[in-house]
């Protein structure tokens, strides 16, 4: 991947390349996720059926033929979580849950219910970052999964908290608005970080700032920065980088129309508004796909992907796996994501019966 550049000379300006370097932990990120992906997917659906008890020629049915076979493959290669009972005349082949599989399954409850109260925080935040609080009810959908909603979350979440959300038709479009606005709820993850650090006191005022010569400062202003390994930023840039880290700029929770995007500060605050955005969802990363859908009720630029490749301190974008994806960078350590809500935890248990070690895992913090 590169950005066109330009570059004076003596023959007045001409293009450079400029590459984008790859960095295999965080492209590791999504291959490590396909087998636990089947995993997971092979136990909803098998815990959706009556008896939670699937039979095999009905599995096409529930995936399609072509993946069929990739879940044959897991079938077979997981008997610690999956078993397998049938094949005579009187009952055809089906696949349950072992014992030990459906005991850690029953733990999902839990763990959803541990979610419930995050869930509803990081859904009321996404409704105050938009221009009118309030976002198509489709698009909430297309990024569910990623927000750790359930499938059901229309009929069986929503409801339960009208206080914070209700559903209403806008040009023939259902939409969810915020009921109330919460200032409390107006910090975003990157100051929430600067207070655990010190950098912010109660008042929010400016502790001393020490620069470092990675592009990381101890100011109120600054973004956490994690360049890949190679990149050797000379003299000129980590000046910008500077300038940039210090200049102060409107909240992300401040409505968008407000400002102009040729101003400055503007556009750092759409970096912040990017970063709060993959920090409420809970692996901290979407498709790019996800966030050019909001588009509109962020006013996001139309150049979003130069944006991101610009601030590549901040994001990355990988290509590996079905579709583009950008991960908040400082959320990982290595391929390891360092923060885990509930959910995580519990799929992790869940997948650790495979027998490989506890995908993405690290410290071990969770998320409450």
């Amino acid at each position: 991947m590169w950005v066109p550049m330009k570059q004076k000379s003596t023959g007045g300006w001409r293009s450079k390349k400029k590459i984008y370097r790859r960095v295999h932990e965080l492209d590791r990120v999504m291959e490590l996720q396909k087998k636990p992906s089947l995993i997971l997917q092979l136990k909803s659906i098998i815990q959706s059926q009556k008896q939670k008890c699937l039979l095999l020629r009905d599995l096409e049915k529930q995936v399609g033929f072509v993946h069929k076979w990739n879940f044959m493959a897991v079938i077979e290669k997981y008997p610690s979580i999956f078993h397998v009972g049938g094949g005579s005349n009187r009952k055809p082949p089906f696949v349950t849950l072992t014992q030990k599989a459906e005991k850690i399954a029953d733990e999902e409850e839990v763990a959803r219910e541990l979610m419930e109260p995050i869930l509803v925080k990081n859904l009321r935040k996404l409704l105050m970052m938009s221009v009118d609080c309030r976002v198509p009810l489709e698009k909430i959908e297309f990024i569910e999964s990623e927000l750790g909603l359930p499938q059901d979350f229309k009929k069986a979440f929503l409801p339960k908290y009208d206080d914070f959300f209700t559903v209403k038709d806008t040009n023939g479009k259902p939409y969810l608005y915020l009921q109330n606005w919460d200032a409390s709820l107006a910090v975003t993850a990157r100051e929430e970080r600067l207070a655990r650090e010190g950098v912010l006191d109660s008042a929010g005022a400016q502790k001393r700032v020490r620069i470092t010569k990675d592009g990381n400062y101890s100011g109120p202003n600054a973004f956490k920065i994690c360049f890949p390994a190679g990149f050797r930023p000379n003299t000129s840039y980590l000046e910008q980088l500077e300038r940039w880290q210090r200049m102060e700029f409107p909240s992300p929770y401040l409505n968008a129309r407000r400002f102009e995007l040729a101003d400055p500060k503007a556009r750092k605050r759409v970096v912040a508004v990017l970063h709060e955005l993959l920090s409420l969802t809970m692996e901290k990363r979407m498709t790019s796909a996800q966030l050019d859908a909001f588009h509109s009720e962020y006013m996001l630029p139309h150049k979003l992907l130069l944006c991101l490749i610009k601030h590549h301190g901040i994001f990355y974008i990988t290509n590996k796996g079905a579709r583009s994806t950008v991960l908040l960078k400082e959320a990982y350590d290595g391929s390891n994501l360092i923060d885990k809500c509930p959910l995580l935890l519990y799929n992790d248990k869940f997948v650790a019966l495979s027998g490989r070690r506890e995908i993405n895992s690290c410290n071990g913090k969770s998320l409450s």
